[in-house]
């Protein structure tokens, strides 16, 4: 698609290259020209700042460089008019036969039309998701798996190879004590006293998985060695209900991984070794209190050292952060990586940038997203959450609750960094309030309105958008053109969720447009609009549909045709 931002960009730059030859302006170096949308539509479209950027080395006003730089602005095919505005400002406002076009552009292009090449076909992989398998997906930790999978969406309409995958992190101290917590309860189901282990699972599910093993299996796991049964059991567990769970969920969802990426291959295959001899290589190991650290230290006096192996022979959590990131970025040669970590691992990024550094690895190829926690509301009081206490809110019930469409949305509809709130009850509610069932309501009502004009007989073949004039259809073009500006701004900034907010302004401006212009004749024999202007609307109804069912996909939802 076009990028309007950037041919105004490249246009500026040019225009005020034009006004130095032309001897309207001194010779000087020309900044970077950012293109805004104005605070006021009445401004226009797009604005750019760059000539009070120029003001202090040109020894003129900022208006009058502006004024200047304009005379030499070449000519661009979409747009109307160029102004000035106090106190230096450049405005551009779209033109309207320009505007016209974009429905039938839409509607030829279909779902590609807001497509940007940002990323050129670089390979990227986004890891999210990726909780210790010890139990049932919480709230927690859908909104990392919504907004890892939002990510993605938004870098591969960008022009990137992306890899969605899943980090089974199936090895150390805390599958140790979901096993010993699964034998324990699988134990009691068949009557024995074996007490579940200090820092253990407490919640309701592994006494449910419990005892569906000990039904299924019976007593052979009590009358083999204690550690091999543990090990069995955590082979059970791992397999047969976590992460069979875990799929289920994201199924869900709609969310589906190319790769679920077991962290005890790393060990198996051999990669562990690999990077502790790295890392020994380039004197980044040192040995201290019989263990061995990787000295962050070396890269930045202000980082502590990690643990890569304890005392006790055993890797430690960060060592297979360094092979899994080894075999990701070197191995596997994904260009860019993207892990979607919980807020609480803040601590853990400049070890993560040390760790790239000690690896001879660009830090730039790797960006850590934090989001916030998660609230769960309901009856107006707040959920608390916890795995080992076993007071978890999971999410299968959450989509069973309030479906996926609305969990989907909701989780998307922050910015990471924010702390967010996920109110239960309004999230079932069926009203305008709800913006999860305003902006479906939308798509079904374009829907609705295209079914009707075939079973009345109108058609918007041959239509004549030039007749789409009223200033909200204007509007309703403009909001649905700027979708690819959306695009670029939450890849750009790995923010999907702006596509929550384009979501509900598109749908209010089409709410808007079904209000003051109408599509079809009434039954009664209203004359209105002509067959012409009937014909024009229903195609921009259609192209309407084209970019808001887009962004519903974007976002991981489904586009109903009737609500």
């Amino acid at each position: 698609m076009l990028r309007i931002q950037t041919v105004l960009a490249l246009s500026t730059q040019e225009a005020i290259g034009k006004a130095q030859r032309a001897g309207d302006l001194a010779q000087l170096s020309i900044p970077d020209v950012v293109i805004e949308r104005p605070k006021s539509a009445d401004w226009g479209d797009y604005a750019t700042a760059v000539c009070l950027a120029l003001a202090r080395d040109a020894r003129l006003a900022p208006i009058e460089i502006a004024r200047r730089v304009v005379q030499h602005f070449p000519a661009v095919d979409f747009v109307g008019s160029v102004s000035v505005a106090p106190p230096g400002f450049i405005n551009w406002t779209l033109d309207t036969g320009w505007l016209q076009r974009q429905v039938d552009e839409v509607l030829q292009t279909g779902e590609h039309y807001a497509d940007v090449d940002l990323g050129h076909g670089r390979r990227v992989q986004v890891e999210y998701g990726s909780a210790n398998p010890t139990g049932p997906l919480h709230m927690g930790f859908g909104r990392n798996v919504v907004l890892g999978d939002g990510i993605a969406n938004v870098l591969a309409a960008a022009g990137y190879q992306v890899q969605r995958e899943y980090y089974v992190n199936d090895a150390g101290t805390q599958m140790g004590l979901f096993a010993q917590t699964l034998y324990a309860r699988y134990a009691q189901a068949l009557g024995e006293d074996v007490p579940v282990p200090d820092q253990g699972y407490m919640g309701q599910y592994m006494i449910d998985w419990g005892r569906e093993i000990a039904d299924q299996y019976g007593r052979q796991f009590l009358g083999i060695p204690r550690e091999e049964a543990v090990d069995r059991l955590k082979q059970i567990g791992l397999h047969e209900k976590v992460l069979t769970n875990v799929r289920a969920d994201c199924l869900a969802l709609g969310i589906h991984y190319h790769l679920w990426f077991h962290e005890t291959t790393l060990y198996q295959q051999g990669q562990f070794e690999k990077v502790m001899s790295i890392l020994k290589e380039n004197g980044l190991l040192v040995q201290r209190e019989g263990a061995t650290w990787f000295a962050a230290s070396h890269h930045d006096p202000a980082l502590k050292d990690e643990v890569v192996v304890r005392s006790n022979g055993l890797p430690g959590y960060f060592a297979s952060d360094i092979a899994y990131h080894y075999n990701k970025l070197v191995e596997r040669g994904f260009d860019w990586v993207i892990d979607v970590w919980g807020a609480d691992h803040q601590g853990h990024v400049p070890r993560m940038m040390a760790m790239m550094r000690g690896l001879g690895l660009d830090p730039a190829r790797l960006t850590l997203v934090l989001y916030q926690l998660v609230t769960i509301k309901q009856g107006g009081e707040d959920i608390r959450l916890s795995k080992r206490a076993g007071t978890l809110v999971y999410l299968s019930e959450l989509i069973r609750e309030v479906g996926a469409d609305a969990v989907r949305f909701t989780l998307l509809s922050r910015a990471a960094d924010s702390q967010m709130e996920f109110d239960v009850d309004l999230a079932k509610e069926q009203s305008d309030r709800n913006p999860v069932y305003y902006v479906q309501y939308a798509h079904a009502r374009m829907a609705s309105l295209l079914r009707e004009a075939e079973e009345r007989g109108f058609s918007g073949q041959d239509a004549n958008v030039q007749l789409l004039v009223h200033p909200a259809e204007i509007t309703l073009i403009r909001k649905m053109v700027e979708l690819g500006e959306v695009i670029e701004k939450a890849a750009v900034n790995l923010a999907p969720h702006h596509l929550t907010y384009y979501a509900q302004e598109l749908a209010t401006i089409f709410t808007l447009f079904y209000r003051d212009c109408r599509v079809l004749p009434r039954k009664t024999g209203e004359t209105g609009a002509s067959a012409q202007e009937t014909a024009a609307r229903l195609q921009l109804v259609r192209a309407a549909q084209v970019i808001l069912a887009r962004t519903l996909r974007l976002m991981g939802m489904g586009t109903p045709e009737s609500m």
